[in-house]
């Protein structure tokens, strides 16, 4: 089945700017969205998703189900079916609704790699089976702003309340759990991973593997211009934590250079569940 916006199927070959020409709505969505102030979330009481991940849950009368997914284009296809299976999953007891598509990242990069993702992104669910109605499309041009000639997203982050399903402009203070070992299993190569299980409420990490990294202790020594050139894609419109992000995460693989024995012992993922708190508390295999 098609993609459609509206009533109207999409035509995923258009630029960002064509597409919310054709369909105001979307335009008006966009400009909705970058308008509100940035709300900051964490530590308490909310699924921290990163790069190469999605989550997928519902909300306690199980009225719908809401997956959030961080995609950076090393398979769409492959993820965009992951994605839409998982929902399905949630949903197999609900007789209303209609699978609704939020796309919001990307600004006019210099690569324009952004705007590459966006056309596989849309592509990728033009050509599932089941109609998808795409509701937000902030990105590209519409996610764009620029400082002294230099271009930056609007947003670099959003949070989705999974009871109403409002999105929100975002920061984090918090990360976790597990950040150092996540970002590993992505700069070792690892594939999109589903890290929820709504069933049974828990955050599940691993078992991942990789072989030592060459060269760690020279990135390690090298300066934040240095980093931002070699392991970003936009250096100049990069987070304030990017670098130190990047450094702890090879200070982890040089920690680690073995996972099997260090992070994985027993050969099984590392499991979280909420507290009393409403904070992320690891569960020792022998409690679960």
């Amino acid at each position: 089945m098609p993609l459609l916006a509206g009533d109207q199927r999409l035509d995923v070959s258009l630029s960002a700017a064509r597409i919310v020409q054709l369909h105001s709505h979307l335009q008006d969505r966009a400009k909705s969205l970058t308008n509100q102030p940035t709300q900051t979330f964490g530590p308490k009481g909310f699924l921290y998703v990163q790069q190469r991940e999605f989550a997928v849950t519902t909300p306690s009368d199980r009225s719908g189900a809401t997956c959030l997914a961080h995609c950076d284009g090393s398979d769409t296809e492959r993820e965009v079916r992951d994605i839409l299976c998982a929902v399905k999953s949630l949903s197999q007891d609900s007789k209303e609704g209609r699978l609704e598509l939020h796309i919001v990242g990307g600004f006019l990069d210099k690569k324009r790699l952004s705007q590459r993702l966006c056309n596989e992104i849309l592509r990728a669910f033009d050509k599932q089976k089941d109609e998808v109605h795409l509701a937000t499309y902030c990105v590209s041009d519409l996610n764009n702003k620029e400082e002294n000639g230099i271009h930056f997203p609007i947003i670099y982050g959003i949070a989705v309340n999974v009871k109403t399903g409002e999105i929100f402009k975002a920061t984090f203070q918090d990360r976790g759990p597990d950040e150092d070992l996540r970002s590993t299993y992505i700069l070792t190569g690892g594939s999109m991973t589903n890290i929820y299980d709504a069933k049974t409420e828990q955050l599940r990490f691993g078992p991942y593997y990789w072989t030592p990294l060459p060269n760690i202790d020279f990135w390690l020594e090298q300066d934040d211009e240095q980093i931002l050139q070699y392991f970003s894609t936009s250096p100049e419109a990069e987070p304030s934590h990017f670098v130190a992000h990047v450094k702890s995460t090879f200070k982890f693989v040089k920690d680690n250079p073995y996972p099997a024995d260090s992070v994985f012992p027993d050969d099984r993922p590392r499991v979280y569940r909420k507290n009393a708190d409403g904070l992320w508390e690891r569960i020792l295999h022998d409690s679960i």
